[in-house]
């Protein structure tokens, strides 16, 4: 154990056990310094915000989340937004998941916003992070939060926070609001007086401003109303989707709407899942009996907070198979350029963006129509960024990343599984007047535009010497990069933290222009890009792994390839 951290958390522990605060929790914190480990594991540090806000196991300390922690972050918040923004509008948008504790986390923070002076418009019941980001920008509020924790398991919560945009915060406000909330020294700071008045609750009135703008995305409007009947099967997991995706499709025009009754309860304990994550089979396995059950064409899932989407459909074999987020992303993509180009609304300043760990193929498919696309680090807060950056300048259509997340139209400045969920709705339709699945359409755009085959691997280093474990091995790569992957020569590498692209022949450096951050690429003489990075919201390391290849004959045929030159590459970077 390291002594200096042990010494650290302890004088935090007794800082807080000094202060007022409930005695359960001063209970567990006396019972925790009998055990140097856990201590130092629950004080140590502090949370910080990430590419996802503050998010952590809760329970008592600086290093969890629980009502103190949310306190502070609200504090210092109010403290930065204060500072920085004198002449906006003091009001604040607040919205809740599902989670455990995450109505109290929501009250406690409108509680600290409304001692501060601000107008707290803070929703009656759960609702998902695309509302919430609509919110903030449709009530010209100055920042907004969001309690959750994604998809992350039970045991967690988090919180985001949003700027006057409705994106999450990036640098350097993210930073300067750690600082501010690290200034804290007491409780006694923080500002707890009840101000009841300035807290106006957000009902299901303003649900419908919302709907509005998710139904005003609907392209081919007349094949929805033709194929109506279609079957599909969604559930919200136990999460806030249950509040909005089902009302939203049947007003698209859907009429055979199925719903998982046993997910459709919101219940932090996530009761029928091992976790809440729609990236995983084992999610959706209720949903896609219930489809095998009733003959459906598409199963819909969405997370906690609703803002990401897994889909299953219906392979060559009949058979339900879950799209990645790469595929879903393609499918989008390629639907909604094809209708834009279709209708005339090209018009040559339109533009798409993409995260850099995201599927090459989103580029591609934009050079074919001729589309700008940007590329931006991962978070779906930088590709907010981007928008707001072009506006009035440029217009957006969409944007998306690997990891299950989308977003149409520009009202919302985070990923949106709502309006994911009518796209993709609206999306089957239109294959289906043509005599397509899904499924079908995808191959489609892999024979039109090459074979996309990307693999995300996470190893988890948990625990206080995890951190230190991840960055020995962000520093290994960085010292001893791979020379070949699966036999292709490494012929450029870029270095997102010196912000440098190296070209490995030429030795030639060019300038990395996004943020700093710390993640590698190594692409190689065949267009294979793995991508490492330390994740921003859990003690993972995570390497992504695109490779692509011409179509050959079938589908089964192209994805065994790729599939074998997958795991040659997970040997060669001694992941497998």
């Amino acid at each position: 154990m390291d002594n200096e951290r042990y010494q650290l958390a302890l004088k935090k522990a007794q800082q807080w056990i000094s202060s007022d605060i409930d005695v359960e929790s001063r209970h567990q914190i006396e019972q925790m310094l009998s055990s140097p480990d856990e201590l130092t594991d629950a004080f140590y540090e502090n949370l910080e915000f990430g590419t996802g806000g503050l998010r952590g196991i809760m329970g008592i300390g600086t290093n969890r989340m629980n009502v103190y922690v949310v306190q502070m972050a609200t504090q210092g918040l109010c403290n930065y937004l204060l500072k920085s923004f004198p002449t906006d509008e003091k009001k604040v948008a607040v919205s809740y998941d599902s989670r455990n504790n995450s109505k109290s986390f929501a009250q406690t923070t409108a509680n600290v916003f409304a001692a501060n002076g601000f107008e707290v418009y803070l929703f009656d019941d759960i609702r998902p992070v695309p509302e919430l980001s609509f919110a903030v920008r449709k009530l010209n509020c100055v920042s907004g939060v969001m309690i959750t924790a994604s998809h992350n398991p039970k045991e967690y919560n988090g919180y985001k926070a949003y700027g006057s945009d409705g994106g999450q915060f990036i640098s350097p406000h993210d930073v300067n609001i750690v600082n501010e909330v690290s200034a804290i020294h007491s409780f006694q700071e923080i500002k707890k007086n009840q101000h009841k008045e300035n807290i106006h609750y957000l009902d299901k009135s303003f649900d419908e401003l919302y709907f509005h703008e998710v139904l005003a995305l609907a392209l081919q409007p007349e094949t929805i109303k033709k194929y109506s009947d279609m079957a599909f099967v969604y559930t919200p997991l136990h999460g806030t989707g249950i509040k909005l995706v089902p009302e939203v499709l049947k007003r698209l025009g859907l009429n055979n709407i199925q719903i998982v009754e046993e997910q459709a309860v919101p219940d932090g304990n996530f009761p029928t899942v091992k976790s809440p994550n729609p990236e995983e089979h084992s999610a959706l396995e209720m949903a896609i009996g219930k489809a095998k059950q009733i003959n459906a064409d598409v199963v819909l899932a969405t997370d906690p907070d609703a803002d990401r989407v897994g889909i299953a459909v219906k392979n060559a074999q009949n058979e339900f198979v879950l799209l990645n987020g790469n595929q879903t992303a393609s499918i989008l993509t390629y639907y909604i350029l094809t209708q834009w180009k279709q209708q005339n609304k090209i018009k040559g300043n339109e533009y798409i963006v993409k995260t850099i760990v995201t599927t090459e193929l989103l580029a591609n498919i934009a050079a074919y129509y001729h589309v700008e696309i940007f590329d931006v680090l991962t978070g779906f807060k930088y590709i907010a960024q981007i928008i707001r950056e072009n506006e009035g300048k440029k217009k957006y259509i969409c944007g998306g990343e690997e990891s299950y997340g989308f977003l149409t139209g520009d009202y919302v400045r985070d990923k949106d599984a709502v309006s994911a969920c009518t796209m993709i709705a609206e999306v089957a339709t239109y294959a289906k007047s043509n005599g397509q699945t899904l499924w079908e359409m995808l191959l489609e755009i892999y024979k039109k535009f090459g074979f996309y085959k990307e693999s995300l691997v996470s190893i988890t280093k948990k625990g206080m010497n995890g951190q230190e474990e991840i960055k020995n091995m962000m520093k290994t790569f960085r010292s001893k990069p791979p020379q070949k992957l699966a036999g292709s020569d490494v012929i450029i590498i870029k270095d997102y933290f010196l912000q440098q692209e190296k070209n490995i022949s030429s030795h030639q450096i060019k300038p990395i222009t996004l943020p700093v951050s710390d993640v590698l690429q190594f692409i190689t003489k065949d267009e294979t890009i793995v991508s490492v990075r330390p994740s921003g919201t859990e003690p993972k390391i995570k390497f992504y792994i695109g490779t692509k290849s011409a179509w050959e004959n079938t589908y089964e045929t192209t994805n065994a390839k790729l599939q074998q030159k997958m795991e040659q590459i997970k040997k060669d970077l001694g992941i497998q």
